[in-house]
């Protein structure tokens, strides 16, 4: 099932099912397309909130060279048959109100992280999702 941000019946794309899968304590995985056109894909901590999709690491570190060079990033987390993938455009921020409120967001859904003062967020403004059975708002017909 695939669901594209034009199809969306409203600004979000999860179901209530899909909400609470991208709240669950899970890891995923972030994809970034890496200099050499192939894919670099890394374990990640995300949380999700109308529409963005956030991920706390240190600056200079592969996946946000590889997401200011390319610009989009997919992150995608699994659990048995239940699996979802959002999409987007990414940011990378350093400025401290953004990093603080995805700090924040990051240790409500795992737990604080480490202080890490090269710490910056990669924000996905997610423009399309794809879920498992029950994870996605469904389109409009």
């Amino acid at each position: 099932m695939s669901l594209d941000a034009q199809d969306a019946a409203t600004d979000r794309f999860l179901s209530p099912e899909g909400l609470q899968f991208a709240t669950d304590y899970h890891l995923a995985t972030l994809s970034t397309l890496a200099d050499d056109g192939t894919i670099h894909s890394v374990p990640v901590g995300f949380t999700y909130a109308d529409g963005i999709a956030r991920v706390i690491t240190g600056g200079g570190t592969q996946k946000v060279l590889n997401a200011q060079r390319g610009g989009i990033a997919t992150i995608s987390q699994v659990d048995r048959a239940r699996w979802l993938t959002v999409s987007g455009t990414v940011s990378i921020h350093d400025d401290a109100e953004t990093v603080a409120d995805a700090v924040e967001r990051y240790a409500a859904r795992y737990r604080q992280p480490r202080v890490n003062p090269l710490r910056v967020a990669m924000v996905v403004t997610v423009n399309r999702a794809m879920g498992s059975t029950g994870m996605l708002v469904p389109t409009q017909q």
